[in-house]
């Protein structure tokens, strides 16, 4: 009796086994044809793209006067190519592998409306919307996707969650102050420690003007000095914030303020409020109209610097044995 109780159940968890392959299994769709997901739409026809992630980060994108901006950040420019090459991409998917036909499967599949590793939205100029849930990767390489609307889900390997990227980074060019190193000729830094001036000769060597530095107190930290241009000189952004300035930015009562000077100019730079729940800083720069989102590490030394940090102390002298 047992051990036919025994095989009843291992016959049943072969049937489990067998049913699992068969609603999971990528087969081809009806007729076996890789039909488009978008037979009728190109690149050129879309006008908006919104991309979302599980995290619930999400990046918008608009095509304005024939140019790629995000709207939620006063049209800061994106970078065009990028999003007409992943268009290019993401618009060739195909129906061809079809993994399953159940709604009740979407979650497992991370291809639910509630439940996804990425979401899709596409505008085009007459106003028609197309959605794609991005989900879950059985194999590296592919994942599983579904239009939204239907319950049919696929498997593909044209597109990646990686080429899918809801941070505004992925789309526009990160740079936001560059000035010459070279051609600094005076820096000023201010934060909660002082004022810090520096000049720098025909030589290239820099003095710290103010406050100036004792003799017996030891000599500049040039290293410094130089650390501290190059961070001011050249700034990456996390993220375009727009044009208008709002009290949280902290622009009134700045963590930091940079004074770069060439012969052709002065650039400024403003740190202002660092945002404790994800590490970074908003910072102003004279060279742009956009207040931005920065690491917290980018603009460290110019917050943390003291005037101990660019002197270097006198090495002791061995005492002289004058026995």
């Amino acid at each position: 009796m047992i051990r036919n109780h025994h095989k009843i159940l291992a016959a049943v968890l072969v049937a489990q086994i067998a049913l699992t392959v068969v609603v999971f299994w990528p087969r081809p769709s009806t007729a076996g044809q890789r039909e488009p997901v978008f037979p009728d739409l190109t690149a050129q026809d879309v006008t908006a793209v919104t991309i979302e992630d599980e995290q619930g980060n999400r990046t918008a994108l608009e095509r304005v006067a024939g140019n790629w901006v995000l709207p939620d950040a006063d049209q800061y420019p994106a970078e065009g190519d990028t999003v007409d090459a992943f268009l290019d991409k993401f618009l060739s998917l195909t129906t061809g592998r079809l993994v399953t036909e159940r709604e009740t499967s979407h979650k497992r599949l991370r291809v639910a409306a509630d439940e996804f590793a990425r979401r899709v939205d596409l505008e085009t100029g007459d106003g028609e919307m197309h959605t794609v849930y991005i989900g879950s990767s059985p194999q590296y390489g592919s994942v599983h996707f579904r239009l939204g609307g239907q319950s049919d889900t696929y498997l593909t390997s044209q597109v990646t969650t990686w080429d899918i990227n809801a941070s505004e980074s992925s789309w526009i060019d990160t740079s936001y102050q560059s000035v010459t190193q070279d051609e600094v000729t005076r820096m000023t830094l201010e934060n909660e420690n002082g004022t810090f001036i520096f000049e720098r000769s025909d030589d290239g060597a820099w003095t710290m003007v103010e406050p100036a530095i004792a003799e017996d107190e030891g000599l500049l930290n040039e290293t410094q000095v130089e650390s501290v241009l190059r961070r001011a000189a050249t700034i990456s952004m996390r993220r375009p914030l727009g044009k208008e300035e709002d009290a949280r930015y902290g622009m009134d009562s700045p963590s930091a303020q940079v004074a770069l000077e060439t012969s052709g100019g002065t650039v400024t730079l403003v740190v202002g409020a660092k945002d404790e729940d994800d590490a970074s800083y908003v910072v102003k720069s004279s060279q742009s109209d956009y207040y931005v989102d920065v690491a917290a590490t980018t603009v460290a030394a110019l917050v943390e610097n003291d005037r101990a940090a660019f002197i270097l102390q006198p090495t002791p002298q061995p005492e002289s044995d004058s026995s």
